[in-house]
């Protein structure tokens, strides 16, 4: 094994939508979250580490919520994304309560992760499949490599759709070899009764099949990509630091990236089950899945209760 690939987990979302801490929120039948899944099934794909991106106001019961459980052979950090730290001497608004977005969340971790790194949300369920192909391609990446070598995770958007609303997702083109051209953030993507519609900012509609290849935030990086992010997220802030919605995305970074050549993105095309909660009767639906999976023996139903210590 060339690398022992760690894992960022972005959990200071403000769960604006889904009225609080879908982070902290339960679905498994002895009060697990989506988190532990997630971290059960890392460990058994083989990352080293964990770190968690979370708020700072969050920390005590993220601790007790989150990581009291944890086994301890697996490395945990905490990280904290805070408003006011950017790059350079910007100045914050202090009306700005909205963190900042995924890539500045990413660029966060940067001092901590040495190695090449997963990113993933807290409140998306990946499946266990999906966290081996990840594991096996940071294994094997070339760290030194002029051009960095990165991955994605890509689900069939009809797979991550929600009965109770709209969503939004990275809209992914790729080539023939399933590696990444361009990903676009589609922010108000529904199910309506014949079709699946995008709603565009100008107002305009996008129809879509339902067989698009989407983005749900599960990334595989080398560092190489941090100090990229630093360049970007100042430029991001030259024109939006007074702001107090807009938000640097993972996703528009990235496929930045890609227009300029600074990296490639080879799509690995999963076959697993995706959840998530969006709203909250979604949640519903999430515990009827994990359910199933712990019945077909997929899941143990006390997640950690044999856990390594």
């Amino acid at each position: 094994m060339r690398n022992a690939p760690s894992l960022v987990i972005l959990a200071a979302g403000m769960g604006s939508r889904y009225g609080g801490l879908k982070q902290l929120d339960t679905f498994g039948p002895n009060g697990e979250t989506i988190i532990d899944y997630s971290v059960y099934d890392a460990i058994r794909a083989g990352f080293s580490k964990i770190v968690f991106v979370i708020r700072k106001s969050l920390e005590q019961e993220f601790i007790e919520t989150i990581l009291a459980k944890l086994p301890t052979s697996i490395s945990v950090e905490l990280a904290f994304q805070d408003i006011s730290k950017v790059p350079g001497n910007v100045s914050i608004p202090e009306t700005r309560r909205k963190p900042w977005g995924t890539g500045h969340a990413v660029w966060t971790v940067g001092g901590q992760v040495n190695e090449p790194f997963a990113v993933i949300n807290a409140d998306d369920f990946y499946g266990f499949a999906a966290f081996q192909q990840m594991a096996d391609f940071l294994k094997n990446t070339d760290t030194s490599a002029n051009l960095p070598a990165w991955c994605l995770s890509g689900y069939a958007l009809v797979n991550t759709l929600s009965k109770n609303g709209t969503v939004s997702r990275g809209l992914c083109k790729v080539n023939e070899e399933n590696k990444l051209l361009s990903v676009r953030e589609l922010k108000e993507i529904e199910r309506n009764e014949n079709e699946i519609v995008a709603n565009l900012p100008e107002g305009k509609k996008l129809t879509l099949t339902g067989q698009e290849i989407v983005s749900m935030n599960f990334w595989g990086f080398t560092p190489a990509i941090f100090p990229i992010l630093n360049k970007y997220l100042a430029q991001f802030l030259e024109k939006y630091a007074t702001s107090e919605k807009d938000e640097f995305y993972l996703s528009e970074a990235v496929n930045q990236m890609l227009m300029e050549k600074r990296a490639s993105v080879q799509v690995l095309i999963s076959s697993d089950q995706w959840m998530g909660v969006t709203y909250p009767e979604d949640k519903m639906e999430v515990k009827q899945q994990l359910a199933e999976l712990i019945a077909r023996g997929a899941y143990p139903s006390k997640l950690w209760e044999n856990a390594v210590n």
